[in-house]
């Protein structure tokens, strides 16, 4: 019985401390400042960044140190994937919970292709289920990886104005995941009405799916109106590019995604 007990007592100790120990890194990561070489490197691919105030350029910088010990990147296709790349995937990663509690918790590893890459999707109907290839630019999976095209992650981070930026898409379905869903519903920050976020998303998606079956054009791209899920993710990529426009647009959607992230893009200082 006391061997019994004392092998209890260790093992209990032992995922104690392994806990513990896990808390203090992820705590020193998230303390931790970029280098100046690496700062250069984000600053040149990422311009949005440049516009980032003081106190947020802290939060970014630990957990950006906290996403690259976190995941592994692996290039596909011959890829040679360098430090600047994965500096550049980080850092536009991180934008999203840079100021919030959220982490990407499940994400262990990023494929990244050198162009656009083949999917193989399955439908199904009944019990006929089909395989398709697609081709993509970039998917997110809850609990796989997230994948990418380089040559589209690099033009999205080097154009902070045309109000596409496939990492931001790609990661606001990661921030979606994090509910248990990929539906549009995030799980929302303090103080958020989930009544709230769910009447204003599901009236603004429905109005601009009915703008892209008239032929409309709107600041949101026609790809939202072919989910709740894309809907959120579009959005997020106009919230950090082309804030204004998406406020003036759609006020109470900019309103709900600052709600979210904690962030207001529109105060920021211009380029």
């Amino acid at each position: 019985m006391h061997i019994v007990i004392t092998l209890i007592i260790l093992v209990a100790g032992w995922f104690g401390y392994h806990r513990w120990s896990r808390h203090r890194a992820r705590k020193t990561l998230l303390a931790s400042p970029l280098t100046d070489q690496e700062r250069t490197i984000i600053a040149d691919q990422i311009p949005l960044i440049r516009r980032l105030p003081p106190d947020l350029n802290a939060k970014l910088e630990g957990r950006i140190n906290l996403f690259l010990d976190q995941v592994t990147f692996v290039g596909c296709d011959g890829l040679d994937v360098t430090d600047d790349m994965q500096l550049s995937i980080a850092a536009q990663a991180c934008l999203l919970v840079m100021n919030t509690d959220q982490w990407y918790k499940h994400l262990r590893t990023i494929l990244i292709y050198p162009g656009a890459f083949q999917s193989l999707q399955t439908s199904h109907d009944g019990y006929v289920v089909r395989e398709h290839k697609q081709i993509r630019l970039g998917e997110s999976w809850a609990y796989g990886p997230v994948i990418l095209s380089w040559a589209d992650t690099y033009q999205g981070g080097i154009n902070d104005e045309d109000g596409r930026n496939l990492v931001l898409h790609e990661f606001a379905h990661q921030l979606d995941q994090l509910s248990g869903h990929t539906n549009g519903a995030p799980v929302l920050n303090r103080g958020q009405s989930f009544a709230d976020w769910e009447r204003t998303i599901l009236e603004a998606y429905d109005r601009h799916v009915q703008a892209t079956e008239t032929g409309r054009t709107t600041v949101i791209d026609p790809y939202g109106a072919t989910g709740h899920e894309e809907f959120f993710a579009v959005a997020i990529e106009l919230f950090f590019e082309k804030p204004a426009a998406l406020q003036q647009d759609e006020p109470q959607v900019y309103q709900q995604l600052s709600d979210l992230l904690q962030l207001d893009p529109l105060t920021w200082p211009q380029n």
